[in-house]
């Protein structure tokens, strides 16, 4: 099931291919684990687990170490370091004795599930003494495109679709609706913009349309070619079949509220069941460009002091809300928590005085709802195995839980009873106006 185009002896950070030679003597086992630190102060108090099946699926299941691999990275790490550091033959021994398939387990909180932060949410380590160094040679990454559809169904990222069709059992995971891009409209030329929106109607006469119109000036299209030469053709469309404005720059708040005050200067508006005006159904606005957590924040700050109801805009997220993320975002950590050496265990950790944040567990860990209902991390091996919340996904290159997408994103809804303990985990530090968590 592994690509077999590629190579897992090459996919690590070159500093681990050190590694053999730096451990104890006699060591046997490496037990490590993945958590997403709690971090006072942050802005995200709880992480949806997703992304290491795809992972495990395309680059550890199966046979995965072969000959031709192993003189590739002999050669690869030979010019890379300029020296011979590569354990040549302990890979051609995980050739020998295990066919080529990785003796690790892991064990993974199931994929969609919302946990705090600062909870293990898998484990790895190995499954024969003689290969203790594979345990941190494997490390897992954030995978935007498909993470977004565990919670949405509208995207426009054909390789996350892909992604989740291949390796999370959904056929079509998120849909999308026809859209104008500058290039379709300024091609017609700036004096014939109204006709470029115009064939853009024609082409798509039912179902919704997304129109970009900045390409010149935002304040005029909506107020002149849209709300005026062709408000009877956008009069004429229907909730399903919506034309969809979208304001592409200038300050996003500023922008958007100037666009949906002319909008409702020339289309009108009415009030919805909580008294926030709202645009006709066939007529809505997305905004797309400079949206990040703290832009949309304010977006919605400013629609509900004018008055504004949510319902009137889309946000689109390809941009900073999947690309401005690295692993601190969620402060992300693989650290050793456990050893065996001359077949005697000990709890390990790291305990930095300059940074108590970054201190980590100690021992084998499990994960279990304690009796108050409150997700929690049990460390030095002290956990219960019938109460640990963590399952074993993969045991000597075998896959042995198969999650769909459609199983993970029922993990990731809220649940009225899991709320409360959720934030109480937190000490309630971050209680946002707005949880987005729905599917649409």
């Amino acid at each position: 099931m592994a690509a077999q185009d590629f190579n897992f002896l090459l996919a690590t950070d070159s500093y681990k291919i050190t590694h053999y030679k730096q451990y104890p003597p006699n060591v046997s086992k490496i037990y490590s684990y993945f958590e997403c630190r709690r971090k006072k102060g942050s802005q995200f108090s709880e992480v949806v687990f997703f992304g290491l099946q795809y992972l495990l699926k395309k680059y550890l299941t199966g046979p995965v170490v072969t000959e031709e691999k192993i003189q590739e990275a002999k050669l690869f790490y030979q010019m890379h370091f300029k020296q011979a550091v590569f354990d040549e033959e302990s890979w051609r021994k995980v050739l020998e004795k295990h066919d080529g398939r990785l003796p690790i387990r892991i064990k993974a909180v199931p994929e969609g599930r919302i946990i705090p932060r600062g909870n293990v949410l898998f484990t790895v380590e190995n499954t024969d003494p003689n290969f203790y160094w594979l345990t941190n040679y494997i490390e897992s990454a954030a995978l935007g495109g498909a993470a977004h559809l565990v919670n949405f169904c509208s995207t426009d990222t054909v390789a996350g679709l892909l992604m989740a069709q291949r390796y999370y059992g959904c056929p079509m995971a998120g849909f999308s609706i026809p859209a104008a891009e500058h290039s379709t409209i300024i091609s017609w030329g700036r004096s014939r913009e109204k006709e470029a929106f115009e064939r853009v109607l024609d082409q798509f006469s039912s179902g919704p349309v997304s129109v970009v119109s900045d390409s010149y000036d935002i304040f005029n299209a909506c107020k002149h070619i849209w709300g005026d030469k062709l408000k009877e053709r956008v009069m004429e469309r229907s909730q399903d079949s919506c034309l969809v404005i979208r304001p592409d720059s200038g300050d996003p708040a500023e922008t958007l509220i100037e666009v949906i005050k002319i909008l409702e200067e020339c289309f009108g508006c009415s009030l919805n069941s909580v008294g926030f005006k709202l645009l006709p159904s066939y007529l809505r606005i997305i905004q797309g460009d400079g949206i990040d957590l703290s832009s949309v924040d304010e977006i919605l700050q400013k629609l509900s002091d004018e008055g504004w109801s949510a319902e009137n805009v889309f946000f689109g997220c390809g941009s900073s809300l999947l690309q401005k993320l690295n692993r601190d975002t969620l402060s992300c950590a693989f650290k050793c928590s456990y050893v065996e050496t001359n077949g005697k265990g000990m709890d390990v950790y790291k305990q930095p005085v300059t940074d108590p944040s970054k201190g980590s567990k100690r021992g084998r860990l499990s994960l279990r709802r304690n009796s108050d209902g409150f997700l929690e991390t049990v460390e030095r091996g002290a956990g219960k195995p019938e109460e640990d919340l963590l399952v074993t996904v993969f045991d000597n290159g075998n896959l042995l839980q198969d999650y769909s997408l459609e199983e993970i994103r029922k993990n990731a809804r809220l649940r009225d009873e899991e709320l409360n303990p959720i934030l109480h985990n937190h000490e309630q530090e971050l209680l946002h106006n707005h949880i987005i968590n729905g599917i649409h």
